[in-house]
């Protein structure tokens, strides 16, 4: 007779949530008629998936730009599927907006909301070395591997951090630093990054220019490196 252990326990539930929640993501967008594996590219309306570490403060950075308020209290492991009108060049575009879990438990079901993206955002924060690293160690791969066609931007997060000083204090005992503007850029090029930017969900620094990029991105508006041809995931 098998008996599960207490981390086996502690595994399934955690799994049993994740899928909860992603079968809560394809009714809510039937329900509401997002169509969970295709945007309507006659209205102008695309997806944009946000992925990171937990770390990455993605999940803050959606909520301050869909309610333009930074949350300060109860910040949930994944924020709810939105839509939000972003205007680029004058003209309006709808951008459905997919957050996603970065922990363990959700590395097998958080691919279920890659079909039909037309632009990732790969986050990290620049407070967090670890997050940092792991674009190039599992992040890149993970959406290279499932969506290799898809166009995608870099972004740090939490730039208001590399002027705090308890933030600074606290890496400097662990013998860490900020991980610096030039880092990002770098690992943008390497890993073949539309663009590299830089935002604060705190004070809303370039915020808004992240999602803008993130319209041209998906429409091909930007210099593509390396002669790549972007499409939409299948």
């Amino acid at each position: 007779m098998f008996l599960k252990t207490p981390y086996l326990i502690k595994k399934m539930t955690g799994l049993n949530r994740a899928q909860a929640h992603y079968d809560s993501l394809r009714s809510r967008s039937v329900r509401f008629g997002l169509d969970f594996f295709g945007p309507d590219l006659s209205s102008s309306r695309n997806t944009c998936v946000l992925v990171g570490d937990k770390a990455s403060e993605k999940t803050c950075l959606l909520i301050t730009f869909t309610t333009n308020a930074f949350p300060k209290e109860y910040i949930p492991n994944v924020f709810d599927n939105y839509i939000s009108t972003v205007m680029v060049d004058s003209r309006p575009f709808t951008l459905k907006l997919w957050d996603t879990a970065g922990q363990e438990d959700f590395d097998r079901l958080r691919p279920l909301s890659y079909p039909q993206t037309n632009v990732f955002i790969i986050c990290f924060s620049i407070s967090d070395p670890t997050s940092y690293d792991n674009v190039k160690l599992k992040w890149y791969p993970e959406v290279s591997h499932y969506c290799p066609n898809v166009p995608f931007l870099l972004v740090g997060t939490q730039v208001d951090n590399r002027g705090d000083s308890t933030v600074l204090e606290n890496l400097k005992e662990q013998k860490l630093t900020p991980v610096t503007q030039q880092q990002g850029q770098a690992l943008a090029q390497k890993i073949g990054a539309i663009k590299y930017l830089e935002c604060s969900a705190l004070t809303q620094r370039r915020m808004r220019e992240v999602f803008m990029e993130a319209v041209r991105a998906s429409l091909n508006l930007n210099t593509v490196p390396h002669k790549r041809s972007w499409s939409t995931c299948l």
